[in-house]
């Protein structure tokens, strides 16, 4: 069963390599969808794939890259059709 869903990050997110990070950590677990700052210091995500590997790379936004702290990670069901693979966008 496939899922899609858009994560919102808080906490010690920016300018310590979560992008890159959850780029790396998404990638790998063969998830499509995206990341991307936000203007508001948070990151943003979507994460789309099997139930299991999108929840596994949710929980494992908790954690983070090791200079991050992380103090909240909100995820809410999304629409949006992922393109194929894992990128970088812009802040919005």
């Amino acid at each position: 069963m496939s899922r899609t869903v858009k994560s919102r990050i808080s906490g010690r997110v920016q300018g310590v390599g979560f992008r890159a990070w959850v780029h790396r950590e998404a990638t790998r677990r063969g998830l499509n969808g995206w990341v991307r700052n936000r203007t508001d210091g948070t990151v943003e995500a979507l994460f789309s794939g099997p139930n299991e590997t999108v929840i596994d790379m949710m929980m494992a936004c908790y954690l983070g890259p090791p200079a991050s702290k992380v103090r909240e990670v909100v995820s809410d069901p999304a629409a949006e059709p992922p393109d194929e693979g894992f990128v970088i966008r812009e802040t919005a």
